[in-house]
């Protein structure tokens, strides 16, 4: 169940992965993270936080072009252990002679890595749905990149997070949202915030959401919702969500604040929500939990069952 998956959230943090085939484990300062959809929302959290890691995230098949990509270290990550597309970034990792490990909970990934003897991270089968499971892939990620610092700070998580703090101002921003398609803003920084709302809106609520980044939809996106009396029923559906941290740049706060204006002079409806904490990794999980009672209060109000995503299963099935 959902909701006791985000009750459980902090808990994901005492998890202690262990590599397995760590004789094969080579250490490296750049990676390429090869993984779709929650699977590799760790990796994006993962850059929010520390920025400076030079990792490549890639969502696709096979490989990125990259000049140094065998001076890199692959990482394929599936929380089922079945994605196509990363099966196949690791098959390519392999066929180029790359150095590869795999975080997953199973399947053929799992039974990859033993046959190739590469390292590997089982993750914990708890049941819940891989875009829960960030805290897991955090942990695991941690592990296999050798940040044995990091990982003991992220650890601290378990104590810090506070998930049923996040309940009530969920539910009233679930309210507020009622009817509209969230457009979620954030600064550059903090796009794998502003990423992972979205995908909690359109994965447990099954709703159109939407996002982007200061400052770069200033200088085009903003410019469709100057809305004429033509134009104003297209607007109407949308409401906008700016994440708001003090630790942006002032130049974006600024730019924050002045479209929050521009939106309201024109009838469209912002909620500005701060990103609060001791530390960023607080910041951005807090976020998250936020981000997750909002979207399942509007799973509730709506009568959707917020488990299961039938669409992407259907897909999955028409596409073998």
């Amino acid at each position: 169940m959902l909701s006791q998956a985000i009750k459980n959230f902090p808990k994901q943090f005492s998890f202690e992965p262990i590599i397995e085939n760590k004789e094969g484990l080579k250490s490296a300062s750049k990676f390429v993270v090869a993984g779709m959809g929650g699977s590799n929302h760790a990796t994006d959290v993962l850059k929010a936080w520390k920025p400076e890691l030079d990792i490549i995230v890639h969502r696709d098949y096979g490989l990125p072009i990259a000049n140094d990509l065998k001076n890199r270290f692959v990482i394929a990550c599936s929380y089922s252990g079945n994605t196509e597309e990363t099966i196949d970034s690791f098959n390519t990792a392999v066929k180029n002679n790359l150095s590869v490990a795999v975080i997953a909970k199973g399947g053929k990934l799992i039974d990859l890595a033993k046959k190739h003897i590469a390292p590997y991270i089982v993750l914990p089968d708890t049941g819940i749905q891989p875009r829960s499971a960030i805290g897991f892939m955090f942990m695991a990620l941690l592990k296999i990149m050798g940040d044995e610092a990091d990982l003991k700070e992220a650890s601290r998580m378990v104590e810090i997070l506070q998930p049923v703090s996040t309940k009530i101002p969920g539910r009233e921003l679930a309210n507020k949202l009622k009817g509209y398609a969230p457009v979620i803003y954030a600064s550059s920084r903090n796009y794998a915030v502003a990423n992972n709302w979205k995908v909690k809106f359109t994965e447990n609520t099954k709703i159109p959401a939407f996002m982007n980044v200061f400052p770069e939809l200033n200088h085009h996106e903003m410019n469709g919702f100057d809305a004429a009396k033509s134009t104003r029923e297209l607007t109407a559906p949308f409401h906008f969500i700016f994440l708001r941290d003090d630790e942006d740049n002032p130049r974006v706060i600024k730019r924050m604040a002045i479209l929050q204006k521009m939106y309201t002079d024109r009838e469209l409806p912002v909620e500005v929500i701060n990103l609060t904490g001791q530390s960023r990794l607080e910041k951005i999980f807090s976020s998250l939990l936020l981000a997750d009672w909002t979207s399942l209060a509007l799973a509730e109000i709506y009568g959707i069952d917020p488990e299961p995503t039938p669409m992407v299963e259907e897909f999955k099935k028409l596409i073998a």
